[in-house]
């Protein structure tokens, strides 16, 4: 008898485990999140495994795109987990929201020697290129707030580099990244200047899966995620001093 217990039981698990959907993380290359020895890690994506390893989720893949191409596979497909997503008021709906990772502060910044730009607010950037990264959410902020001397590109090593060389007035930063990427441009980070905070950008950084997910699946890992953050891993691995990537 308990045998064939065991064997149902047995039975109905592989059932489950064979009808489930693989997850599909997808993120871009931050401080938190780049490539390392041909795999995916970070602090960020450590708290990522470890919330889908404690949720008992198995079958997933992890890796890094261009922001617009993961953001438009999380707003269209199911069963996608994105995290570094800036949770906002626009956003709410779109997604269904796991839990926070961090909370970086987001400046205005320039070069230390282009003494000529000179602003103190939003409105005084009018007249400035803006470099930012297609569809992230200091692009969706610019746009919402009409300013239109965007320079956009595909990721923020890109827009750094246009920066150092003189080929844009400013960019958008959140303050982890900035040491990345003087690292990848072989730049002095002193050389740079914050004008100053983006208040309005400086929220949460999320892990949210797409609409399209099962809220089953998303539960599991809410409350995976709350059970490490209530044992401060959350809080210890992401404030653990990052390994700059390289260039990948």
């Amino acid at each position: 008898m308990k045998t064939h217990s065991f064997l149902a039981l047995w039975l109905i698990v592989y059932s489950m485990n064979s009808h489930a959907e693989s997850i599909r993380v997808v993120t871009e290359t931050t401080a938190y999140s780049y490539m390392k020895e041909g795999k995916v890690a970070g602090p960020a994506t450590e708290v990522v495994e470890l919330s889908l390893k404690k949720a008992g989720i198995v079958d997933y893949s992890i890796n890094i795109y261009p922001w617009a191409r993961s953001y438009d596979l999380a707003l269209k497909e199911a069963n996608v987990l994105i995290y570094l997503i800036a949770r906002t008021p626009s956003r709410e709906t779109d997604f269904k929201w796991v839990g926070e990772l961090s909370k970086p502060q987001c400046f205005l910044v320039k070069l230390k020697e282009r003494t000529d730009i000179k602003a103190n607010k939003l409105e005084d950037t009018k007249h400035y290129s803006i470099g930012v990264v297609r569809n992230d959410v200091r692009h969706q902020f610019l746009q919402q707030r009409k300013l239109t001397n965007l320079s956009i590109s595909s990721q923020q090593s890109d827009s750094f580099r246009q920066l150092v060389n003189h080929q844009l007035d400013l960019i958008v930063l959140f303050d982890a990244d900035m040491p990345r990427l003087c690292q990848q441009q072989s730049f002095d980070c002193n050389k740079l200047e914050k004008l100053f905070l983006l208040n309005e950008l400086s929220n949460g950084i999320y892990m949210a899966f797409s609409k399209q997910t099962p809220d089953s699946l998303v539960k599991q890992t809410q409350d995976a995620f709350e059970k490490l953050k209530a044992e401060g891993l959350v809080k210890k691995i992401i404030e653990r001093p990052p390994c700059h990537a390289k260039r990948r």
